[in-house]
C-alpha cells in the first residue's frame, strides 16, 4: 500500500483485498461447466428488438403460466444435471458478495437465483455459483459456461443484441462516489480527472461523455481501493453498488443526481427462450407473494422501494 494511505483506513483496504482473494478461491473450488443443453437450438420465434425500437424495460418474454419444468425444456436439462449454474458477483455488498464469516456468496441478486433454483428443484441450495467479473457476463452466458447471470446487470439495447434478459427486477441509477472531503458535487465537476468503473460496465461510456478519464478495473472493490489510496478522484456507477461501497467505507459519500436509468435483468442465452419465460414466472411470484419485498428489506433496507412491474415484448 502507498504511504499516503490515511491512518485508520488500512483495515478497510485489507478487508476488501481479502474478500477478493476468498472470492477467487470460491470460484476455483466450484467452477461452472458448459451445460449439456448448451448446443445451438432452432431459431427462436421472438428475437431481440432492433435498437431503433428497443425498450429495455419491455424487452422480455412473458410467462406461459406458473413456472413449470416441462419435458425437453432447458429447465429439464438443468434438473437432470442436478444443479443450476449461476454467474454472480463476489464483491458487491448487498447484491452479490462473499461473506468471509460463512464462506457463502450472499445478497439480493443471490436471492433471485435461489428462487429460480427452488422453482426447478424445490431446493434453493441446488446452485453452483461462479464468481465472474462484469466483463465476463455476456461471454459466460452465451457460451454456456453458466445458465443465468445475476450480477447488477443493466438491460441495454446493445446487450439485447447478444443475450436475453428477464423482466426488470430492480431499478437503479448511475451516480458518483467521492471522499467526504471532496468539493465535487457532480460528475461534471470531475472533467479531466480519473474516475473508476469496471471493465464491461455501461458506466464507462457515461464517465467519458462527461470528459472525465475512465479508469477500468475488474471489480468495484478495486475501485474503492484506488479511491482510498488517492489514485482516482471518484467512482461512478449504479447507486445500488455505491450504497454498498459507502457501507464499507464511511469516509465516502454519494453526490449528484442520478445520471441514468439502470433497470436490472437476469441474463440468459438466446438459445433458451423457454427458460426466459420460466424465470419471468418466478419473478412474478416474488413480486406478488412478498418475497421480493422481504429480500429488499433484508439486504438493502427500509423504506422498501416499489417493486418494478413487469412489461413484456412478446
Amino acid at each position: 500500500m502507498k504511504a499516503r494511505l490515511r491512518p485508520g483506513r488500512a483495515l478497510l483496504v485489507v478487508l476488501t483485498a481479502s474478500g477478493l482473494a476468498l472470492g477467487a478461491a470460491a470460484a476455483a473450488a466450484a467452477p461452472g461447466q458448459p451445460s449439456a443443453g448448451s448446443g445451438v437450438r432452432a431459431a427462436r420465434a421472438v428475437t431481440a428488438p432492433a435498437a431503433s425500437t428497443c425498450d429495455p424495460k419491455a424487452s422480455s418474454l412473458s410467462p406461459s403460466g406458473p413456472p413449470q419444468v416441462t419435458a425437453g425444456s432447458f429447465m429439464a436439462t438443468i434438473r437432470a444435471r442436478g444443479y443450476l449454474i449461476a454467474g454472480v458477483d463476489q464483491s458487491t455488498y448487498h447484491f452479490g458478495f462473499l461473506n468471509p464469516l460463512t464462506g457463502q456468496i450472499e445478497g439480493f441478486d443471490i436471492d433471485m437465483i435461489k428462487a429460480v433454483a427452488t422453482a426447478i428443484f424445490g431446493d434453493p441450495g441446488k446452485v453452483r455459483f461462479k464468481a465472474i467479473s462484469d466483463e465476463q457476463r455476456i461471454r459466460d452466458v452465451t457460451d454456456g459456461t453458466v445458465d443465468i447471470v445475476a450480477h447488477t446487470m443493466t438491460i441495454t439495447c446493445q446487450r439485447l443484441q447478444e443475450v436475453d434478459f428477464s423482466s426488470v427486477y430492480f431499478d437503479a441509477g448511475q451516480r458518483v462516489l467521492v471522499l467526504k472531503n471532496s468539493t465535487a458535487t457532480s460528475l461534471d465537476d470531475l472533467h479531466g480527472q480519473k474516475v473508476c468503473a469496471t471493465r464491461g460496465s455501461d458506466s464507462v461510456a457515461r464517465i467519458q461523455a462527461h470528459q472525465a478519464i475512465a479508469v477500468q478495473v475488474p471489480y468495484w472493490t478495486d475501485c474503492l481501493v484506488l479511491l482510498q489510496q488517492g489514485d482516482v478522484a471518484a467512482i461512478s456507477t449504479d447507486d445500488s453498488i455505491l450504497d454498498g461501497l459507502v457501507a464499507q467505507d464511511p469516509w465516502t459519500k454519494i453526490i449528484g443526481k442520478p445520471l441514468s436509468d439502470e433497470p436490472y435483468g437476469l441474463a440468459i442465452s438466446k438459445q433458451h427462450p423457454e427458460f426466459v419465460r420460466f424465470v419471468n414466472a418466478v419473478l412474478q411470484q416474488l413480486r406478488t407473494n412478498g418475497q421480493w419485498a422481504a429480500s429488499y428489506r433484508h439486504w438493502i433496507g427500509t423504506p422498501v422501494a416499489s417493486v418494478p412491474q413487469a412489461h413484456y415484448a412478446g
